[in-house]
């Protein structure tokens, strides 16, 4: 194996999981509950028991992958979701001082879109999207090769624009299932998959929407790819055609030929796309 011995961290609200990478395999993963609930101190401790089951001398940076408001400079996460006592915390700091190593730390849609980008279906692409379609909606940006966070770590939050009587997330995430039809997304994926035709009718509805947001994400950044991920991600067979069709009348004919759609096939992406940052800050 080569390249650099690297450690890649995805903190979720209830789970915390990191891997060592080097060069392009994933050789180590490790998991813990997250105590969600317990005070600041506690949340830290839990992360840092795990990061020490694959942090040793060998690993040369880590990168973390979070879902929150980040100052990208200076490494501090603000009002981290799930995780209420975390309301600043300056995390990069923190595991610089612990560990005498880079840290480098992105919210967790930039960390899939850069996954995607140097272990996944967006590795061939320059301009790509990651588009996390679940409980919400959001999207990390490859821009000429590399990730584009913006000024402020917001660039790419498409699911916050408004769309009929709310915003393209209430109608273009799992928000839609819950608000619309008062069930989840996974009923009726399960449904849809024993063939239940009114459930397979909501997510060819639910394409119509989806559709609505790639318009403006074509709009704005013109990707190559589009990679989808997320829970919702999972029924794309049932509503890739309208989503498909609904994209005909979009103004610019070459940019629907040339655009490709696809669903995220990385496992562990999350890991990959926390260590990636590490490689995209140093390219």
């Amino acid at each position: 194996m080569s390249g650099p011995a690297v450690v890649g961290i995805d903190l979720g609200g209830t789970n915390v999981r990191a891997g060592i990478v080097k060069g392009q395999r994933l050789i180590r993963v490790a998991a813990s509950a997250v105590p969600a609930d317990r005070p600041r101190e506690e949340v830290l401790e839990a992360f840092f028991a795990l990061a020490d089951q694959v942090i040793d001398r060998s690993i040369e940076a880590i990168g973390v992958g979070v879902p929150s408001v980040i100052d990208l400079k200076a490494g501090v996460l603000y009002d981290v979701q799930n995780i209420p006592a975390w309301k600043e915390v300056p995390l990069k700091a923190l595991i610089e001082k612990r560990y005498g190593i880079p840290a480098y730390i992105n919210n967790d849609a930039n960390c899939f879109a850069v996954g995607e980008k140097y272990f996944g279906l967006a590795k061939p692409y320059d301009h790509a999207v990651g588009l996390i379609v679940g409980t919400g909606l959001g999207a990390g940006l490859i821009a000429n090769g590399r990730l584009y966070a913006g000024s402020n770590c917001g660039a790419g939050e498409f699911g916050m624009v408004p769309y009929r009587d709310g915003t393209l997330e209430d109608y273009a995430s799992g928000r839609f299932f819950k608000t619309a039809y008062g069930t989840s997304g996974r009923e009726l994926f399960d449904r849809a998959l024993c063939g239940d035709l009114t459930a397979r009718a909501v997510f060819r509805e639910f394409g119509t929407h989806l559709a609505e947001a790639v318009k403006v994400i074509l709009f704005a950044v013109d990707p190559e790819i589009i990679v989808l991920g997320g829970s919702v991600s999972k029924a794309f067979a049932y509503f890739e055609q309208t989503l498909r069709d609904s994209l005909s009348n979009f103004p610019y004919s070459i940019t629907i030929r040339n655009l490709k759609i696809d669903v995220s096939t990385t496992e562990h992406i999350a890991i990959l796309g926390a260590a990636a940052l590490i490689f995209d800050a140093r390219k």
